[in-house]
């Protein structure tokens, strides 16, 4: 059993802000290629913290779109938002990670008890794309985390990303694992999964919306506190 901490950083507001213009194009984009929704941007759905797939079907149900072709399209939907993304992402997302990120990032990874891993929404390829361009895909290893691709139900990815960082008999240990992020359903799927949640004000969401959490940073200097107080307790 691994005494590592693992660290389940979410992505948008979290790792990067103002950065989630290309990806809502994207998802629109793809919505218009496989189901052919006129103007899918005219269900105004509250998108912070669920999946890519999840706002994709509430925007395809209040369109009209019948569950059973929701269902029947929905890896093609995949494939076009990824490709999609990838025409329109920017080359250089380095000025939309949040300010203190990299070094905090870079201070976790030289700890020899951590291990960086993702929790998002976004589909795996939308999201990998991101942290290359953020300059951020070198403290996130390939074939750990969990993702929008994954799972449609966030509330499920804190378990996949612990099975992927262990095995399906023995997953990575709850008692030794945290979600970070900065919305309330990355609070919601930590509790899902009983394991510990750290907040940070970097996204959309206050103080007092995040209370929630078993801490709350107003940046990454305080999460950088917050984490290791973590760690040190045991």
């Amino acid at each position: 059993m691994s005494n590592r901490a693992l660290l389940l950083f979410d992505i948008d507001g979290t790792l990067l802000v103002r950065g989630a213009d290309a990806h809502k194009d994207a998802v629109h984009a793809a919505l218009t290629r496989v189901y052919g929704i006129a103007d899918p941007a005219w269900p105004r759905i509250e998108a912070a913290g669920k999946t890519d797939i999840e706002i994709a079907r509430e925007i395809l149900v209040a369109s009209g779109v019948s569950p059973h072709v929701i269902g029947e399209r929905a890896t093609e939907f995949r494939v076009a938002a990824a490709e999609e993304y990838g025409s329109r992402c920017p080359r250089d997302l380095s000025d939309r990670v949040a300010p203190g990120m990299p070094e905090l990032l870079h201070y976790l990874a030289g700890r020899t008890d951590v291990l960086l891993s993702l929790v998002t929404g976004n589909l795996e390829p939308i999201a990998r794309l991101k942290l290359a361009r953020a300059g951020l895909a070198k403290y996130f290893a390939p074939g750990q985390g969990g993702f929008g691709s994954d799972d449609e139900d966030r509330m499920a990815l804190p378990a996949i990303a612990r099975e992927r960082a262990g095995s399906v008999n023995w997953p990575h240990p709850r008692e030794r694992t945290w979600v970070i992020g900065d919305t309330p359903r990355d609070i919601a799927c930590a509790r899902a999964d009983e394991i510990r949640c750290l907040a940070v004000t970097t996204g959309p969401y206050g103080i007092d919306d995040l209370k929630g959490a078993d801490g709350v940073a107003e940046g990454p200097e305080q999460l950088r506190e917050l984490i290791d107080a973590e760690l040190d307790r045991g």
